[in-house]
Protein backbone atom coordinates (compact mmCIF):
# COMPACT_ATOMS: atom_id res chain seq x y z
CA UNK A 1 0.00 0.00 0.00
CA UNK A 2 1.02 3.47 -0.94
CA UNK A 3 0.92 6.11 2.10
CA UNK A 4 1.43 9.72 1.39
CA UNK A 5 1.56 11.86 5.11
CA UNK A 6 1.18 15.61 4.32
CA UNK A 7 3.02 16.88 8.23
CA UNK A 8 6.38 15.57 8.88
CA UNK A 9 6.73 16.59 12.34
CA UNK A 10 7.05 13.99 15.25
CA UNK A 11 3.43 12.63 14.51
CA UNK A 12 4.08 11.93 10.50
CA UNK A 13 7.24 10.34 11.17
CA UNK A 14 5.85 8.13 14.17
CA UNK A 15 3.39 7.11 11.66
CA UNK A 16 5.51 6.78 8.94
CA UNK A 17 8.03 4.95 10.82
CA UNK A 18 4.86 2.37 11.90
CA UNK A 19 3.23 1.83 7.96
CA UNK A 20 7.15 0.53 7.00
CA UNK A 21 7.50 -1.38 9.88
CA UNK A 22 4.33 -3.19 8.54
CA UNK A 23 5.48 -3.02 4.74
CA UNK A 24 3.81 0.09 3.11
CA UNK A 25 5.20 2.29 0.88
CA UNK A 26 5.32 6.12 2.64
CA UNK A 27 5.95 9.82 0.99
CA UNK A 28 6.39 12.28 3.58
CA UNK A 29 5.54 15.80 2.47
CA UNK A 30 6.52 19.50 4.24
CA UNK A 31 6.51 22.87 2.98
CA UNK A 32 9.01 23.63 6.17
CA UNK A 33 12.53 22.37 4.74
CA UNK A 34 13.62 22.43 8.91
CA UNK A 35 11.20 19.45 8.47
CA UNK A 36 12.68 17.55 6.37
CA UNK A 37 15.17 15.11 7.54
CA UNK A 38 15.22 11.98 5.49
CA UNK A 39 18.15 10.48 8.28
CA UNK A 40 15.66 9.96 10.98
CA UNK A 41 12.68 7.55 8.59
CA UNK A 42 15.55 6.85 5.65
CA UNK A 43 13.86 4.46 4.08
CA UNK A 44 10.56 6.88 3.41
CA UNK A 45 10.28 9.05 0.31
CA UNK A 46 10.38 13.13 0.85
CA UNK A 47 8.98 16.07 -0.93
CA UNK A 48 9.67 19.70 0.27
CA UNK A 49 6.24 20.64 -0.75
CA UNK A 50 3.08 22.84 0.17
CA UNK A 51 0.50 20.10 0.45
CA UNK A 52 -2.28 22.77 0.09
CA UNK A 53 -0.93 23.69 -3.02
CA UNK A 54 -2.43 21.13 -6.22
CA UNK A 55 0.86 21.24 -8.27
CA UNK A 56 2.76 20.01 -4.88
CA UNK A 57 0.46 17.08 -4.69
CA UNK A 58 0.51 16.52 -8.26
CA UNK A 59 4.44 16.10 -8.12
CA UNK A 60 3.68 13.70 -5.32
CA UNK A 61 1.83 11.70 -7.90
CA UNK A 62 -1.47 11.60 -4.85
CA UNK A 63 -3.21 9.61 -8.02
CA UNK A 64 -0.85 6.75 -7.10
CA UNK A 65 -2.03 6.36 -3.36
CA UNK A 66 -4.04 4.53 -1.17
CA UNK A 67 -4.39 6.19 1.76
CA UNK A 68 -3.41 10.21 2.44
CA UNK A 69 -2.88 11.15 6.01
CA UNK A 70 -2.82 14.70 6.45
CA UNK A 71 -1.07 14.60 9.88
CA UNK A 72 0.37 18.71 10.30
CA UNK A 73 -0.35 20.40 13.46
CA UNK A 74 -2.57 23.12 11.16
CA UNK A 75 -6.35 21.90 11.15
CA UNK A 76 -7.12 23.81 8.28
CA UNK A 77 -3.86 22.38 6.00
CA UNK A 78 -4.70 19.29 6.97
CA UNK A 79 -8.75 19.94 6.18
CA UNK A 80 -7.38 21.32 2.74
CA UNK A 81 -5.24 18.38 1.76
CA UNK A 82 -8.30 15.89 2.47
CA UNK A 83 -10.24 17.43 0.32
CA UNK A 84 -7.48 18.24 -2.55
CA UNK A 85 -6.79 14.43 -2.50
CA UNK A 86 -10.16 13.24 -2.63
CA UNK A 87 -11.66 15.23 -4.97
CA UNK A 88 -9.04 16.14 -7.30
CA UNK A 89 -7.00 13.00 -7.02
CA UNK A 90 -9.58 10.49 -6.10
CA UNK A 91 -7.57 9.08 -2.94
CA UNK A 92 -9.44 5.83 -1.71
CA UNK A 93 -9.02 6.51 2.40
CA UNK A 94 -8.29 9.99 3.98
CA UNK A 95 -7.46 10.16 7.47
CA UNK A 96 -7.53 13.93 8.98
CA UNK A 97 -5.45 14.86 12.41
CA UNK A 98 -7.58 17.20 14.49
CA UNK A 99 -5.29 19.38 16.28
CA UNK A 100 -8.54 21.60 18.02
CA UNK A 101 -11.68 19.98 19.51
CA UNK A 102 -13.48 23.20 18.70
CA UNK A 103 -13.04 21.98 14.77
CA UNK A 104 -13.90 18.49 15.01
CA UNK A 105 -17.34 19.23 13.38
CA UNK A 106 -15.96 20.12 10.45
CA UNK A 107 -13.43 17.36 9.44
CA UNK A 108 -16.61 15.09 7.56
CA UNK A 109 -16.57 13.52 4.21
CA UNK A 110 -18.35 17.37 2.86
CA UNK A 111 -14.43 17.82 3.18
CA UNK A 112 -12.89 14.82 1.88
CA UNK A 113 -12.18 13.06 5.23
CA UNK A 114 -13.31 9.42 5.76
CA UNK A 115 -11.76 9.04 9.39
CA UNK A 116 -10.92 12.14 12.01
CA UNK A 117 -8.47 11.15 14.74
CA UNK A 118 -8.80 13.43 17.09
CA UNK A 119 -5.60 13.08 19.66
CA UNK A 120 -7.58 15.35 22.72
CA UNK A 121 -10.26 13.03 22.37
CA UNK A 122 -8.12 9.76 22.40
CA UNK A 123 -6.56 11.11 24.93
CA UNK A 124 -9.32 11.70 26.96
CA UNK A 125 -10.74 8.41 26.38
CA UNK A 126 -7.56 6.55 27.23
CA UNK A 127 -8.12 7.92 30.66
CA UNK A 128 -11.69 6.68 31.08
CA UNK A 129 -10.78 3.16 29.57
CA UNK A 130 -8.28 2.71 32.32
CA UNK A 131 -10.02 3.75 35.09
CA UNK A 132 -13.97 2.80 34.33
CA UNK A 133 -15.62 -0.77 35.01
CA UNK A 134 -19.36 -1.80 33.54
CA UNK A 135 -18.96 1.56 31.51
CA UNK A 136 -18.88 1.90 27.30
CA UNK A 137 -15.92 3.75 26.22
CA UNK A 138 -16.30 5.06 22.61
CA UNK A 139 -12.51 4.95 21.00
CA UNK A 140 -13.03 6.06 17.71
CA UNK A 141 -15.67 6.78 15.19
CA UNK A 142 -16.26 5.18 11.92
CA UNK A 143 -17.71 7.84 9.55
CA UNK A 144 -18.65 5.70 6.39
CA UNK A 145 -19.96 3.09 8.13
CA UNK A 146 -21.67 5.58 11.57
CA UNK A 147 -20.45 2.83 14.07
CA UNK A 148 -18.55 3.29 16.67
CA UNK A 149 -15.19 1.31 18.63
CA UNK A 150 -16.04 1.06 21.67
CA UNK A 151 -14.51 -0.27 24.89
CA UNK A 152 -15.80 -1.93 28.14
CA UNK A 153 -14.28 -3.81 31.14
CA UNK A 154 -16.46 -6.50 32.29
CA UNK A 155 -17.40 -6.21 35.62
CA UNK A 156 -17.18 -8.97 38.06
CA UNK A 157 -20.97 -9.04 38.59
CA UNK A 158 -21.81 -9.27 34.89
CA UNK A 159 -24.46 -12.02 34.79
CA UNK A 160 -22.51 -13.26 31.08
CA UNK A 161 -19.11 -13.76 33.38
CA UNK A 162 -17.39 -17.16 32.35
CA UNK A 163 -19.96 -17.62 29.49
CA UNK A 164 -19.33 -18.24 25.87
CA UNK A 165 -19.48 -15.40 23.82
CA UNK A 166 -21.71 -17.34 21.41
CA UNK A 167 -24.19 -17.26 24.01
CA UNK A 168 -24.61 -13.83 24.95
CA UNK A 169 -27.86 -12.12 22.95
CA UNK A 170 -25.60 -9.00 21.79
CA UNK A 171 -27.87 -6.40 20.18
CA UNK A 172 -28.59 -6.56 16.40
CA UNK A 173 -25.78 -5.35 14.60
CA UNK A 174 -23.36 -5.67 17.49
CA UNK A 175 -19.79 -6.95 16.86
CA UNK A 176 -17.32 -8.30 19.73
CA UNK A 177 -13.84 -7.98 17.83
CA UNK A 178 -11.23 -8.34 20.47
CA UNK A 179 -10.93 -9.61 23.78
CA UNK A 180 -8.21 -8.60 25.77
CA UNK A 181 -7.08 -10.73 28.81
CA UNK A 182 -3.49 -10.56 30.82
CA UNK A 183 -2.18 -8.83 27.92
CA UNK A 184 -3.18 -11.06 25.12
CA UNK A 185 -5.43 -10.27 22.57
CA UNK A 186 -7.66 -13.11 22.03
CA UNK A 187 -9.96 -13.59 18.44
CA UNK A 188 -13.39 -14.17 19.83
CA UNK A 189 -15.55 -17.02 18.38
CA UNK A 190 -18.97 -18.70 19.66
CA UNK A 191 -16.92 -21.22 22.06
CA UNK A 192 -14.44 -18.26 23.78
CA UNK A 193 -15.82 -17.36 27.17
CA UNK A 194 -15.19 -13.96 28.62
CA UNK A 195 -14.25 -13.33 32.09
CA UNK A 196 -14.66 -10.68 34.56
CA UNK A 197 -12.05 -7.92 33.95
CA UNK A 198 -11.95 -8.61 30.12
CA UNK A 199 -11.72 -5.26 27.79
CA UNK A 200 -13.79 -6.06 25.20
CA UNK A 201 -13.96 -4.47 22.03
CA UNK A 202 -16.94 -3.78 20.00
CA UNK A 203 -18.04 -1.96 16.72
CA UNK A 204 -21.45 -1.02 17.74
CA UNK A 205 -23.80 1.91 15.90
CA UNK A 206 -24.07 4.33 18.57
CA UNK A 207 -27.86 3.96 18.93
CA UNK A 208 -27.11 0.39 20.37
CA UNK A 209 -24.24 1.70 22.77
CA UNK A 210 -26.99 1.68 26.10
CA UNK A 211 -28.81 -1.54 24.96
CA UNK A 212 -25.20 -3.11 25.15
CA UNK A 213 -24.02 -1.46 28.24
CA UNK A 214 -27.20 -2.33 29.94
CA UNK A 215 -26.89 -6.05 28.58
CA UNK A 216 -23.55 -6.35 29.77
CA UNK A 217 -23.68 -4.95 32.92
CA UNK A 218 -27.01 -4.71 33.97
CA UNK A 219 -26.64 -3.45 37.80
CA UNK A 220 -24.45 -0.68 37.08
CA UNK A 221 -27.35 0.66 35.16
CA UNK A 222 -30.36 0.31 36.60
CA UNK A 223 -31.19 -3.16 35.48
Amino acid sequence: MRVAIAGAGAVGRSIARELMHNGHQVLLIDKNPEAIKPERVPDAEWLLADSCELSSLEEARLDRCDVVIAATGDDKVNLVTSLLAKTEFGVPRTVGRVNHPNNEWLFTEAWGVDVNVSTPRIMSALVEEAVTVGDLVRLFTFRQGNANLVEMTLPADSPYVGKPAGLIPFPENCALVTILRDGQVYVPDDDQPVEAGDELLFVVPADVEENLERLLAPSAHGG
